[in-house]
C-alpha cells in the first residue's frame, strides 16, 4: 500500500511541532494523602519533522498514548520520550489538560464539597539522541479566588466592589521533586482576598465576606504576593504567573503576569 507521508518534501522547510490536538482519554494520577485516581484529560501532543519528510504518522502518537494510560500512574516524562523515538523525531511535546477535584470545607460550618480546579502536566523534550537531552515538566493549576478593590474601599462611604479573579499558575522542579497539586493550589488561594469554596451556607457567607472586605487587593497585589511565594519556594526552579480579576464595575478585566525563570 502506498505511503503518501513517507514521501520526500522538497519545499525545504522543518515543521517543529506536528501531531494531535484535543485527544480525549482517561489517565491515572497521583493525589496527595488519597489513592491514585482515573481522570479524563484531552492531549496534545507533538515532533518535529525535518523538511525532507512530508508528514508525520498521527496514528503513532495515539498508540502511545493508549500503551501508556493504562500505567498504574502516568510517567509522562517515559511518554514523551516513546512518543519521540516511535516517531524518530529529536524533539517533542506532550500536554494534558484536565479537571481536578479537592473537598474544601467551608469556614465556619465545616461543611466538604468538592472545588474544581483546571490544570495541566505538560513535558517538552529537546535534542534527544537516546542518552542525553534537554527535559521539562510543568505543572499548571488555574486557580478561582476573589479580589476586592483597596481603592472602591477607600473613596466609598460604605461597601466595596468584589469579583471573582483567576491566578494561573505555571512552575517547573527538579525531577526528584514533588509539587503537590493540593499544596499549590492552597497556598495561591491564601494569596487573595478571600478564597471560593462550593458550598456555603449563612455563617460562612458572613465569613468570606468579612474576610474579602478586610482583605482588600489589587490584581498587582495578588500577583505579587504569588511571584514572592514562588520565589521563596526551595523546590521550584521557574515559574510563570497570570491574574485576571473579571471586573464586576467594568465591562473588561484587570490582569497581570509575571515569568521568571
Amino acid at each position: 500500500m502506498k505511503d503518501v507521508q513517507n514521501q520526500i518534501d522538497l519545499r525545504g522547510v522543518e515543521i517543529q511541532k506536528v501531531g494531535i490536538k484535543g485527544f480525549e482519554l482517561p489517565i491515572v494520577i497521583q493525589r496527595k494523602d488519597a489513592e491514585d485516581k482515573v481522570i479524563y484529560a484531552t492531549a496534545t501532543c507533538g515532533v518535529t519533522l525535518p523538511a525532507e519528510y512530508k508528514g508525520t504518522h498521527m496514528s503513532r502518537f495515539v498508540e502511545v498514548l493508549n500503551e501508556w494510560r493504562e500505567r498504574k500512574t502516568l510517567d509522562i516524562k517515559s511518554c514523551v520520550v516513546a512518543m519521540v523515538e516511535r516517531l524518530n523525531a529529536k524533539s517533542g511535546c506532550i500536554k494534558f489538560d484536565f479537571k481536578y477535584f479537592i473537598e474544601k470545607k467551608s469556614p465556619v460550618t465545616g461543611i466538604y464539597a468538592p472545588m474544581c480546579y483546571d490544570c495541566s502536566f505538560e513535558a517538552i523534550l529537546e535534542d534527544y539522541n537516546g542518552d542525553d537531552e534537554e527535559y521539562q515538566f510543568f505543572l499548571g493549576v488555574k486557580v478561582p479566588v476573589t479580589t476586592l478593590c483597596p481603592c472602591s474601599k477607600e473613596i466609598s462611604s460604605y461597601g466595596a466592589h468584589n469579583q471573582r479573579a483567576i491566578v494561573s499558575v505555571k512552575v517547573t522542579y527538579p525531577e526528584d521533586e514533588h509539587v503537590w497539586i493540593e499544596d499549590l493550589v492552597a497556598k495561591v488561594e491564601k494569596t487573595a482576598s478571600s478564597e471560593l469554596y462550593s458550598l456555603l451556607k449563612r455563617e460562612d457567607e458572613k465569613y468570606v465576606t468579612e474576610q474579602a472586605y478586610d482583605n482588600p487587593k489589587f490584581v498587582e497585589d495578588v500577583l505579587r504576593d504569588v511571584v514572592l511565594l514562588l520565589r521563596n519556594d526551595d523546590q521550584i526552579d521557574s515559574f510563570e504567573v497570570e491574574c485576571e480579576s473579571i471586573e464586576s464595575i467594568h465591562n473588561h478585566s484587570a490582569w497581570a503576569y509575571q515569568l521568571e525563570n
